[in-house]
């Protein structure tokens, strides 16, 4: 029998761990949930008899050498930062590791240690990254083959509400982690466009947006990510012309999200004093120029250079309640965090609501003389708060690897990301049967 310890139960394993305990008894698996609360993780183990629930503190050294030691896998779904300890013990204890998160410098470290070890460190499995690394190489091998060059690659992903469940101006909901939803695109994002290295600095990063047209979906806007140059390597398109990687979000969002950037409420760098008797209107006004004579809502318009007559902007402002005289209450926070605070009164996901989840490639090649474009896109609605798209697509992936790296259809040891045809070929074809799969079409391609 197997053993799988599977660290952290949040929000984004229900379908990780739906697919581990349906499949374990075909593949003689004893899956072992941890996390801090023990009651969150005997909810998930659902006293499934090839499941074990048990609270588990990952900072707790002796226990953590102790189940991974007893593992033949380990699945860690904790915050991306508490991986490499448990990367560590994996190696040292020769036990195979899957994780969805970014390969970090201190994980890429571990590479030489890994093959030595014969342990297979899987990262970047996830949705994004994940997904976008398997559909992506699936096709830009695919026009290699063909003896196609390849002239420009984009890529766009996006955490959103399903379009039954968008019910207010900014046409958002938190989907994931709301603190990654504030901070993100913090730094300066790096593209290559036509040749050219382009650099965009955090307060205009909002303001350079690219529209989307996604087939059955509409117009969605997309912002650069921070970093889009490294994938050139990964990719194999080291010569490519155009490099770029993007968020998604609901046109009219970007906009009106760059009005918190440029009056720093998305700051995390320092703590405002006061700030558990501070109201929300107190928040707004701590950024804004001293008058006894005009209001908030007008020092904020003026500031932000907001016109009169832009009421569709202005009442997003007005409907998230920031200039209302709700207290705060959160002591010696960073404007992120209150800002955070306010946003998740508004922007949580309602009992019926749906999450969606869309990706969209780009993909420009010359063969045989002439110029192809080819967009594929991915979209996947959740079922329902707890089997969410998000969930779908972070854990779904995971859960394929695993059965892989298992099975011994993943051998090769060492640090991976999921970029060879071995690996995304059959977890592409096995998330087809989930709902997960890509459309194509064949466009007239467009230059910039």
């Amino acid at each position: 029998m197997k053993k799988i310890l599977l660290i952290g139960a949040g929000k984004s394993t229900s379908s990780l761990i739906q697919y581990l305990l349906f499949n374990a008894e075909k593949e003689n698996w004893l899956v072992t949930i941890s996390d801090q609360s023990k009651e969150l993780a005997s909810k998930a183990a659902n006293n499934h008899p090839l499941s074990k629930a048990i609270a588990f503190d990952v900072n707790n050294e002796e226990e953590r050498h102790r189940l991974i030691d007893e593992a033949d896998l380990v699945i860690s779904m904790l915050p991306a930062h508490m991986h490499i300890s448990v990367a560590k013990d994996c190696v040292k204890y020769k036990k195979h590791m899957v994780t969805a998160s970014y390969v970090s410098k201190e994980m890429k470290a571990l590479d030489e240690e890994a093959k030595k070890a014969g342990v297979i460190l899987m990262n970047e499995i996830g949705v994004d990254p994940g997904i976008d690394h398997l559909s992506a190489m699936r096709v830009i091998n695919r026009i290699k083959k063909e003896g196609g060059e390849m002239h420009l690659f984009e890529t766009f992903t996006g955490g959103l509400i399903a379009p039954e469940s968008d019910n207010n101006p900014w046409g958002y909901k938190f989907t994931w982690n709301p603190r990654n939803v504030v901070l993100a695109g913090q730094g300066t994002a790096k593209f290559i466009q036509e040749g050219t290295y382009k650099y965009i600095p955090y307060h205009k990063l909002f303001r350079r947006t690219e529209i989307i047209n996604v087939e059955n979906y509409g117009k969605f806007e997309g912002y650069a990510n921070r970093d889009s140059l490294s994938y050139r390597e990964i990719y194999g398109l080291k010569d490519i012309p155009t490099m770029y990687r993007g968020t998604l979000r609901k046109p009219g969002f970007c906009k009106a999200w760059n009005m918190f950037v440029m009056l720093g409420a998305t700051e995390d760098s320092y703590t405002m004093e006061g700030t558990e008797n501070m109201t929300h209107r107190d928040f707004i006004n701590s950024f804004l120029a001293y008058n006894l004579y005009d209001s908030v809502e007008l020092k904020f318009k003026h500031y932000l250079n907001i016109d009169q007559d832009d009421a569709e902007l202005f009442e997003k402002f007005v409907w998230l309640g920031i200039f209302d005289e709700t207290k705060i209450g959160i002591k010696d926070a960073s404007p992120a965090q209150i800002l955070q605070h306010i946003l998740e009164k508004k922007w949580s996901l309602e009992e019926h609501d749906k999450d969606m989840i869309v990706m969209w490639h780009r993909f420009l090649y010359k063969i045989n003389g002439s110029h192809k474009e080819i967009h594929s896109s991915m979209v996947v609605k959740g079922d329902d708060q707890i089997y969410t798209a998000m969930a779908k697509t972070v854990g779904l992936p995971v859960a394929i690897a695993t059965k892989m790296i298992l099975n011994g259809t993943i051998s090769t040891p060492g640090v991976h990301i999921p970029i060879t045809k071995e690996i995304y070929t059959p977890i592409l074809g096995e998330l087809e049967s989930y709902g997960i799969n890509f459309s194509e079409i064949e466009v007239e391609p467009t230059f910039y």
